[in-house]
């Protein structure tokens, strides 16, 4: 008999040899149902395989996070089944689960079509329906080169030799295919289910280099339940809408193009938008930082001195200068302890608090580069902490503080936190980020933050924070950080007096909270589908005349709205006022004040909000009222009255 511990402390025996489905019975037929794989001591095994010891154990789920990995590495072995049976000719490479479903990538010298697509998904609920069985088996180095040789498969032959000598090799049958994966999987295909369905076609070049064999690759999702499946499409259809590339078009926000792959042409519109935020982050940290501006363009050795050198010299521009080489900043921390290291610092200065918005370059590579998300050319609401180490926790919980009433102000909510620990390359000692990872965890409690652990992702001189948000239609986007660091200070030889008369190294803490400007702004433009909260949309309303009669009364209008510090426009064209309201619409304007001859000898407007059919017929000191309030952004609500409404809002 073997001993089976299972997570809530409980443990059972069994017999030697059972399996994990088999345990899973035992205790309920629906756990036996939802189950897809096993944890046995901490690695993941199929249901089927059988235990042979004393284990720890615990049953994984088809709706859990690691149970729907496993769904999809499933159905990217299905896909490459299907794949075999219908395009024999075609080599399969490497199928990996992904965020929201997998890939496969395939060589085959003619170009796969949607209407292959239609046809291997046809295939692949053919295979479901078999339900055939999926078994495990080990097999030799050799055996398995000899195998995938013999099927054509010579990418998968090559894998294999590439692996380190003794690794235990797997490969997995179902019906006649046969992959190389080191698993698990479920029991047979039919567990599978049919809440999958392939999504779309790219290019890739063999393990990732352009000087190998190019590939075609092929995306699909999947699900634990078919509602999830259509929930999940349903979103990609929100999220098209939702498209920040899309929306800065039809409100006129910003271009990119090839003659400046990666960086952003802001027009007059969007740069408002920009400045906008801008302020409102100014203002929001005027009375701690010291708001500082650094170079763009420095010398080699400081990166090699910071150790940004050798970690990110692949993403820096650079150029020679007289026989120097310079590099445009990726970040600007080396820049900031520049400036602490001028001038005596006592501990009586600390913390000292820096702040840039920092212009940074990036040569990220072309391919991976998406609207405002990912570009070249971006500006980081930077910020660094100078402190003591008996402050660390008290910093920590002032910028969460004030991280988190950013984001609740600009409409983000559901905020999510990682604690990143140590990568495996790495500077500073094992002692260091002992001490390191300690302090940010007591920090993190301070701020009464809840932390998921995401282990070995923390930055290469210290643990971090990640802040991450949910949007409004839940995708999740990584924006402020916060790092703790005691390495790049002593690198860079930054020091202040103790109150012992000695020198010290401070600590650096490093923070954002929009993290880029040009991506959060795409992630707040896709937030709010472009209907921005009206202190911040560019143009908050428009007048607009039904008649030509009341095209004085319009500029009147407009004059009043400026006047109170609203950013308005006006519509006077010979149109339509439908086809007006429709264009308007479009552009995202809030608030449409219709104007006609009976508003003109009435002092009213029709008000019309973005969104809305209806109209509101009121007088035109009503209106501006109106609007001056909610245009207060919502750092200065609590302290300014209504009766401030001549105080000017705008830019």
């Amino acid at each position: 008999m073997i001993t089976i511990r299972f997570p809530d402390g409980s443990h059972r025996e069994f017999p030697k040899g059972i399996t994990g489905w088999e345990i899973a019975k035992s205790i309920s037929t629906s756990l036996a149902k939802e189950a897809v794989a096993v944890k046995v001591d901490d690695q993941l095994w199929d249901l089927t395989r059988p235990i042979e010891a004393d284990v720890a154990f615990e049953v994984i789920k088809r709706p859990s996070e690691a149970g729907l990995d496993i769904l999809r590495h499933d159905a990217a072995h299905v896909f490459a089944e299907a794949v075999k049976e219908l395009y024999p000719e075609t080599q399969i490479t490497i199928g990996p689960s992904i965020q929201d479903g997998f890939y496969y990538d395939l060589y085959r010298e003619e170009s796969f079509t949607p209407e292959d697509l239609t046809r291997l998904e046809e295939r692949m609920h053919d295979i479901v329906n078999r339900d055939e069985a999926v078994s495990r088996e080990v097999w030799s180095r050799k055996q398995a080169i000899e195998f995938f040789k013999s099927q054509g498969e010579h990418f998968k032959a090559e894998i294999i030799q590439d692996l380190p000598e003794g690794d235990e090799l797997t490969v997995y049958r179902q019906g006649n295919f046969v992959d190389l994966c080191r698993g698990p999987h479920l029991p047979s295909t039919g567990k599978l289910g049919h809440a999958f369905k392939l999504m779309k076609m790219s290019g890739a070049y063999w393990r990732g280099d352009q000087k190998n064999a190019q590939l075609q690759r092929v995306y699909g999702t999947a699900w634990s339940t078919e509602k999830d499946l259509q929930d999940y499409l349903t979103r990609l259809e929100e999220a098209e809408k939702r498209d920040h590339r899309r929306i800065g078009k039809d409100m006129d926000l910003f271009h990119l193009q090839e003659e400046a792959i990666g960086h952003v042409f802001w027009h007059a519109k969007g740069w408002t938008l920009y400045r906008l935020l801008e302020k409102y982050m100014r203002e929001k940290l005027e009375d701690d930082y010291e708001e500082v501006k650094t170079p763009q363009l420095l010398d080699r050795s400081l990166w090699e001195a910071s150790g940004h050198w050798e970690k990110f010299r692949e993403n820096m521009f650079t150029l020679e200068d007289e026989n120097r080489v310079l590099a445009l900043k990726p970040m600007s921390c080396p820049c900031h302890v520049l400036i602490f290291r001028q001038g005596l610092k006592s501990y009586r200065d600390l913390p000292l608090r820096m702040a840039e918005f920092g212009s940074c370059m990036r040569n990220e590579p072309s391919g991976a580069l998406g609207g405002l998300t990912r570009v070249r050319s971006f500006v980081q609401d930077d910020g660094h902490i100078f402190c003591r180490e008996d402050q660390i926790q008290e910093e920590t919980r002032k910028f969460c503080d004030l991280l988190l009433s950013v984001y609740k102000e600009l409409g983000f909510e559901d905020v999510i936190v990682n604690f990143s620990d140590r990568p495996s390359v790495r500077a500073g000692s094992d002692e260091t980020w002992d001490k390191a990872e300690s302090q940010l965890k007591a920090g993190a409690q301070a701020a009464g933050l809840t932390c998921n652990l995401n282990p070995g992702d923390g930055a290469f001189y210290g643990p971090k924070l990640d802040f991450i948000l949910k949007d409004a239609i839940g995708r999740q986007w990584q924006c402020g950080t916060f790092q703790l660091d005691f390495v790049l200070p002593e690198r860079l030889e930054a020091s202040y007096i103790g109150e012992d008369g000695k020198k010290h190294t401070p600590v650096m803490l490093h923070r954002a909270i929009f993290g880029s400007f040009e991506r959060f702004i795409g992630v707040f433009i896709e937030h709010y589908a472009g209907k921005f909260p009206l202190w911040v949309a560019p143009v908050q309303a428009v007048v607009a005349t039904v008649t030509q009669e009341a095209d004085e009364y319009a500029h009147q209008v407009l004059k009043e709205l400026k006047e109170a510090g609203l950013r308005a426009e006006i519509d006077v064209r010979n149109e339509k006022i439908n086809f007006k309201v429709r264009e308007l619409s479009l552009q995202k304007v809030p608030y449409i004040l219709v104007v006609g001859k009976r508003e003109a000898e009435e002092r009213t407007v029709a008000l019309r909000k973005l969104g809305g059919e209806a109209q509101e017929i009121l007088a035109l000191d009503a209106v501006i009222d109106k609007l001056w309030n909610e245009a207060i952004p919502p750092h200065k609500r609590p302290h300014m009255e209504k009766t401030d409404r001549r105080r000017t809002l705008h830019i």
